[in-house]
């Protein structure tokens, strides 16, 4: 038996007024991953614990299985793990967004235009990251670049007594009420300023702006943590494991846990990114002897964020059809048995533009035993509220789903 997990990240939504008050699973067309639901077993699950943010980081550990109060450290040390930062136990790590703020010449009446700077290519990035590190870093602080707009800084001997706000959850709102608070907090506001006249004058930015594309205008830090200490997922289930995904975070967590990250060319996390790829990799990896795989898709959750509901309808539909059906009928072409579980680690629901802890829904498909107990119904969020079942822990259902109980 092969296990295999589709996250679309951030998928599921309250009721829509672009689509009539439909929520995005139920406007959109998915009839491979409703025929799952029809032959498998669909719940409800509640991935974010109480008391802890509803975060990739805290609800991907959660559907991987582990435990996130005792685990977890932070969101931004998993991405350093990523790109392969290796953190001192007394370091503190930080996500540093390259954002769009807006022009007002004081810093602090700007308002938060874009997240991830117009989703800034990875090599303009670079450069920018290279310019801010040439002027910014000192012994204590260090910048490290990622992908896309997701960059990195590591304060040495640093402190977790600060109150940083994520980026996508402000958009078009006012920075004022959101700048640093707490340790070190004048450290990163004067870093932050310092940074959009770095940034303004540098021409990667200038040749965004004369192609008319958002300029990356400022730093944006959050997402503070220590370094992490993640069981392994062999240790936790004696089997081999792949991840698939093109963002740092979701790597990250693979390689704390042991697991085999596998870069697919072309994967971005959005709309554009290389669904056959990626749906040809996790393919390749169960032929390749993995007992389970892990693919992450990030563009329902970025479509939720930027609030465009046709996007991140596309999105679940391209699942549908270039992820889950590509998989389902190779794996039957093939004979090999398997189960799939779908879900979303959060929903993003396109009114809010950021998460919440709400639970999701799931769908557990098991090739080798279909039923019909769900005849009628479709993977939404009501339907799967109809069935009754409710894992309330939701780092309990990887058990459930591998047969672990």
């Amino acid at each position: 038996m092969k296990y295999i997990v589709v996250l679309g990240d951030g998928m599921a939504d309250y009721p829509v007024e672009h689509f009539g008050g439909k929520t995005i699973l139920e406007a959109a067309n998915k009839p491979t991953i409703d025929y799952m639901a029809q032959h498998g077993e669909m719940g409800m699950v509640k991935t974010v614990q109480e008391g802890m943010k509803p975060g990739s980081d805290v609800a991907n550990l959660s559907v991987m299985g582990y435990d996130t109060k005792e685990c977890y450290s932070g969101r931004s040390p998993l991405e350093a793990a990523s790109i392969g930062v290796v953190m001192k136990e007394d370091d503190v790590s930080f996500r540093c967004n390259l954002v769009t703020l807006s022009d007002e010449e004081n810093y602090e009446d700007k308002t938060m235009v874009d997240y991830s700077a117009g989703e800034i290519s990875t090599e303009e990035a670079a450069e920018l990251i290279e310019a801010l590190a040439k002027e910014l870093d000192t012994e204590d602080i260090k910048y490290y670049s990622g992908i896309s707009y997701r960059h990195l800084i590591i304060w040495a001997k640093g402190s977790t007594n600060v109150t940083l706000t994520p980026p996508h959850d402000i958009s078009d709102r006012k920075i004022a009420d959101y700048l640093p608070k707490g340790d070190g907090a004048d450290k990163f506001l004067e870093m932050m300023k310092k940074s959009e006249k770095i940034l303004r004058e540098h021409p990667v930015n200038k040749a965004r702006a004369a192609a008319g594309k958002n300029m990356a205008t400022s730093i944006w830090p959050w997402g503070e943590g220590t370094k992490p200490h993640i069981g392994s997922f062999y240790e936790k289930y004696q089997m081999k494991a792949s991840v698939i995904s093109a963002v740092d975070l979701i790597k990250g967590i693979a390689k704390c846990a042991g697991m085999d990250s596998i870069d697919v060319e072309g994967a971005t996390g959005n709309c554009e990114t290389n669904w056959d790829g990626k749906a040809q990799a996790a393919l390749d990896a169960v032929l390749g002897g993995s007992d389970f795989v892990y693919i992450h898709m990030e563009a329902p959750d970025e479509m939720g964020h930027q609030g465009l509901p046709d996007k991140k309808k596309f999105a679940v539909e391209t699942i549908d059809q270039r992820v889950v059906k590509f998989l389902k009928d190779e794996l039957e072409k093939r004979g090999i048995d398997y189960k799939m579980l779908i879900m979303p680690d959060h929903p993003t629901p396109i009114s809010l533009k950021t998460h919440v802890s709400d639970p999701v829904p799931y769908v557990i498909y098991d090739s080798t035993n279909e039923c019909d107990k769900n005849a009628g119904l479709r993977y939404t969020e009501k339907d799967a509220e109809k069935t009754g079942i409710y894992v309330e822990k939701g780092y309990k259902l990887m058990d459930h789903f591998l047969d672990k109980e």
